[in-house]
């Protein structure tokens, strides 16, 4: 018997369109001798939408027109089975039902454990980060603030509130510069390089913080390594086991790695179709030494297991050629297209890296399904009746 396993993707979210890229490639890799697979798709106004028509990426060209062909449902649980339930029409049938749910959503409102969140609450076993794991993942400030604590390697930086900026510029420019130009500024809780702008000096800086609080109420500001080279490692497992994937080094036509270097690729300049992440310039293995290839592999394992990921992650370090010294800089929970390219360089095909991801995600489920996660309680036994009732009454009064 197959696994009905539902594609989660889309959301009110900046990075909307790269999620719905990397979901296609996910579900054309998914083995359907294995797996009976159900696209829900989350529209930038939240609806969610289910039909064989999603699969296609024509049908995102001219949504409005065409969302009429797609059902619209919601998840729910009913005894022990995993529901998709149509929301509209005078009878709610029922659309499948559901064994696993397979996430791949980028951004705010979905990879920041607020999907992970919902999904728990219904009780469903899915893939990858869980709430506490997402939301790490996802604000640049919280996350190197914990990694600061463990004493992961980290380039100096500053942050703020865009209310402290506007009620005290004087004194967030002068952190800034106690740092030393060129910094990166960037939004704390965004990914895929939106909104994140290089200040070479105190005349531009001003204009690099107005342009990333258009994004974000909370802004970090890092030191820039001037002789840099990019890395990135992919991390696979859970909190029991981790592997590491060869490293990439990533080469960026823009003067840092912009949402066009990483999600349009060659496209932006043939005009042929985005392959996601998979389009970004890379050289595969990095070219560094054996050692320091070694020792940023502990250390992405490290910060997996830190941040309490799972399932597939990509975690991206910097390197100062200058010092010989590397530093993490953010890891993606969800990242762009499931790094399958990278692991295809460790000789694993994107299906097989797809089966060991849902593998671990069933096994983590059947594990926390053997913890106590409620008891009986005595507790409503002091409340006598309608006594305890009229007592709870006053208290509204």
């Amino acid at each position: 018997m197959k696994i009905k396993i539902g594609v989660i993707y889309g959301g009110e979210t900046v990075e909307h369109e790269v999620s719905v890229i990397s979901a296609l490639q996910a579900m054309n890799n998914l083995n359907e001798d294995k797996y009976d697979i159900v696209p829900i798709y989350i529209s930038k106004d939240r609806t969610w939408y289910t039909g064989h028509m999603l699969r296609d990426i024509e049908f995102y060209k001219d949504f409005d027109m065409e969302k009429r062909y797609a059902t619209k449902v919601m998840l729910y649980k009913k005894g022990k089975t995993f529901l998709l339930q149509r929301t509209t029409g005078l009878f709610r049938k029922d659309v499948t039902d559901l064994d696993v749910i397979l996430p791949v959503v980028h951004g705010n409102n979905v990879e920041d454990g607020s999907l992970a969140g919902l999904l728990d609450s219904i009780g469903i076993p899915y893939v990858g980060s869980h709430v506490l794991g997402g939301a790490l993942g996802q604000d640049k400030v919280v996350m190197k603030q914990v990694m600061q604590a463990v004493g992961l390697p980290i380039v100096d930086y500053t942050w703020f509130y865009d209310n402290e900026y506007l009620d005290d510029k004087e004194k967030i420019l002068d952190n800034i510069k106690k740092i030393g130009y060129p910094v990166i500024v960037k939004p704390a809780t965004l990914g895929s390089s939106i909104g994140i702008g290089k200040a070479h000096s105190a005349k531009e800086i001003e204009a690099k913080i107005e342009e990333a609080i258009e994004y974000d109420n909370k802004i970090v500001v890092e030191k820039v390594i001037e002789d840099l080279t990019e890395v990135n490692a992919s991390v696979l497992g859970n909190y029991e086991y981790r592997k590491v994937s060869p490293l990439e080094e990533v080469m960026g036509v823009d003067e840092i790695l912009s949402y066009a270097d990483k999600y349009l690729g060659n496209a932006k300049l043939k005009g042929t179709a985005s392959k996601g992440m998979a389009s970004t310039s890379r050289i595969v293995p990095a070219r560094i030494s054996d050692k320091l290839t070694k020792e940023i592999g502990e250390t992405a394992k490290e910060v997996f297991k830190t941040l309490n990921l799972s399932g597939v992650c990509r975690i991206d370090f910097l390197i100062d050629k200058k010092d010989n010294k590397f530093y993490v800089n953010e890891p993606n929970t969800c990242p762009g297209s499931l790094s399958f390219y990278l692991w295809k360089e460790a000789g694993v095909k994107y299906c097989d890296l797809l089966d060991e991801m849902i593998s671990i995600a069933i096994k983590e489920y059947k594990h926390k399904s053997k913890k106590t996660m409620s008891f009986n309680s005595t507790i409503f036994d002091g409340f006598n009746g309608s006594k305890g009732l009229k007592g709870m009454k006053g208290l509204k009064n």
